[in-house]
């Protein structure tokens, strides 16, 4: 029913801001073409502005053979976005009654055989495609922030998803230069941001308490597990970190401990006071810079960490 992942020329992505304009860059550096659907034509300069940011760090990187800005098409109509389409990577805003509406527009302009993927964060499959006349083919494609760097894609379908809609898309993904993982149940929030939620949540009670700061926070990741977890993940980490015994020796002896109440994962109440010492905190930090510049520089530091790993693997 659905063409060749492998084959896949043409893709469109709707949303042209970080989400969907960094998609749009990731598929035209691995030599796509590309229709980009913008909601207003207003929205073309915020959209190269992410472009020209992702394409110097694609660049550094490394571009697919072929591939060229010069495959990119922006269009503000919808049907002439989806019109030749053979993927269709959905980043509308987070808003329900406005996704079930874009999906009820596409389950009439797009033919069945054309899965579409969505890169909501938090909403599920099973809600947004309530009102799909072809809810079968539509999944969720969760990417990380930048998409157009890190490679993760989170996969699940909904109540009314095909499972060959799911496999396609994982493999899809995957010959897209993307590492997917298709998960096992649909949860809200997947599972990379389930994780990254629960440091949050650590991490706002120890500056709610007065016991770290915005800095010391960023400060303990940044020299302490981070640099790992570019190798390893959680798991293999204490796996490794308990030489020959392994997880079963790191479970043997530190099995107790998950019972003492190091964590608070609850999250605080959102009071003023706390509001204000991590915007304060983070202003801190960014000392005046710019985000574009921000963002720039922590690109070319992903850019570093991913040719290493490539180049040792």
């Amino acid at each position: 029913m659905y063409p060749d992942p492998q084959k896949i020329t043409r893709v469109t992505s709707l949303g042209g801001g970080p989400i969907g304009g960094g998609w749009a860059a990731h598929f035209l550096a691995r030599g796509y073409d590309v229709t980009l659907y913008l909601h207003d034509a207003g929205e073309t300069a915020a959209f190269e502005a992410v472009l020209d940011t992702a394409w110097k760090s694609l660049t550094d990187l490394g571009l697919a053979p072929g591939a060229s800005r010069d495959r990119l098409r922006v269009v503000t109509d919808l049907q002439q976005a989806v019109e030749g389409a053979q993927f269709i990577q959905e980043s509308a805003p987070e808003n329900l009654s406005l996704k079930r509406k874009l999906y009820a527009e596409l389950g009439r302009l797009v033919t069945p055989d054309v899965v579409i993927g969505s890169s909501t964060s938090g909403l599920t499959m099973t809600d947004i495609q309530a009102d799909c006349a072809t809810p079968e083919r539509c999944v969720i494609g969760h990417p990380f922030n930048p998409p157009y760097l890190l490679p993760l894609v989170e996969i699940v379908g909904g109540r009314s998803t095909d499972p060959a809609a799911v496999a396609w898309a994982g493999a899809f993904y995957e010959s897209a230069g993307k590492a997917p993982l298709i998960m096992k149940k649909e949860i809200p929030g997947f599972v990379a941001t389930r994780l990254q939620e629960a440091l949050w949540r650590e991490a706002l009670h120890m500056v709610a308490n007065g016991e770290a700061s915005a800095a010391d926070i960023d400060t303990a990741l940044i020299n302490g597990p981070a640099p790992r977890m570019a190798i390893q993940g959680q798991c293999m980490a204490f796996h490794v970190a308990c030489g020959a015994g392994g997880m079963a020796t790191n479970l043997d002896q530190f099995g107790p401990a998950l019972k003492l109440p190091w964590t608070r994962l609850d999250a605080p109440e959102l009071t003023q006071q706390l509001r204000d010492r991590m915007v304060d905190g983070c202003n801190e930090m960014a000392a005046g810079r710019r985000f574009e510049d921000m963002a720039a520089k922590r690109d070319q530091q992903i850019v570093a960490v991913l040719r290493a790993i490539r180049d040792t693997s």
